[in-house]
């Protein structure tokens, strides 16, 4: 099973993150994909709807805080736009599935395959090896990165938006199912950057209280040369501690970085932030990892 050995254990926790090549088969990369493209073909998103996906502290602000689409996705299948794909009344000027930047956030719990990818037997045995005692999944994501026009995500860290107390509970899962390479937008990490809290934190506002979200605190500016790249092959696993902080550069390609990623948090002695913008609901609480 895909234990961590000691020495990749000690990597991850002195760096932040760890890639562990061969994670999926090549079968089980091909069955998600295959499986994204039907959800795509039968995709109807209202026109009001059409939101556009930024990680520019201002137009995040503006985009997704105002909008209940963002703002009630955390249980639901719902889809988010790059930049400059629709017109001034929300038409596609790009093909459809061309114009898609991900897919969130509860293709976890909605959809038979995902499901099954993100409970699969090796990733419990993974995370039971890390010494997690009771994850629970909060959020899954397809992530596109298409080409030519896959937007940048700007230095991070996934803390900001899924704040526990103490911190340090939250795992990003990151599957690649294409490669990722340095042409079409790969990770890059600041090694360690993970042991010194969080500069920011992504709110909620209370129901009715004008834009749905607001930021406490902000992202420092960083010396570009501390990120390291961390490219892939298709297959990959990338393990990402909660406060590390990472980005990837926009995709110049002519290929796509299709990646399918989700979030852990060790529920026991943690609290959930009430304020972060993503809520566990009545329909949907954070389902167990562990069958």
């Amino acid at each position: 099973m895909a234990c961590l050995s000691p020495s990749q254990f000690q990597k991850f926790q002195k760096e932040g993150f760890l890639v562990l090549e061969g994670f999926l088969s090549v079968d089980e990369c091909e069955a998600m994909k295959q499986r994204i493209g039907e959800i795509v073909a039968e995709m109807d998103v209202p026109l009001h709807c059409r939101t556009e996906f930024s990680t520019q502290e201002e137009e995040q602000l503006q985009a997704q805080g105002s909008t209940d689409y963002f703002l009630s996705s955390g249980d639901k299948i719902r889809f988010f736009f790059e930049k400059g794909v629709f017109d001034k009344k929300g038409n596609f000027l790009v093909p459809p599935e061309k114009s898609i930047n991900k897919i969130g956030h509860a293709l976890h719990a909605h959809d038979p395959v995902f499901r099954s990818v993100t409970h699969s037997p090796k990733v419990q045995a993974l995370v039971r090896s890390l010494g997690l005692q009771m994850p629970v999944v909060v959020q899954s994501m397809y992530i596109f990165k298409q080409p030519h026009f896959g937007g940048e995500v700007s230095p991070h860290q996934d803390a900001s938006f899924l704040y526990t107390e103490p911190l340090g509970r939250v795992l990003g899962m990151w599957m690649a199912l294409e490669d990722a390479t340095l042409g079409n937008g790969c990770l890059w990490f600041i090694p360690g950057s993970h042991t010194s809290g969080v500069s920011r934190r992504m709110i909620r506002a209370p129901a009715g209280s004008g834009p749905g979200t607001s930021f406490l605190g902000s992202e420092p500016d960083r010396d570009s040369s501390l990120f390291v790249p961390t490219p892939v092959q298709r297959g990959a696993l990338v393990l990402i501690h909660g406060e590390v902080v990472h980005k990837s550069e926009q995709n110049l390609s002519d290929h796509s970085r299709q990646a399918y990623t989700f979030h852990l948090m060790e529920a026991a002695g943690t609290v959930w932030s009430p304020e972060n913008w993503l809520q566990p609901t009545a329909e949907l609480p954070f389902p167990a990892l562990y069958s």
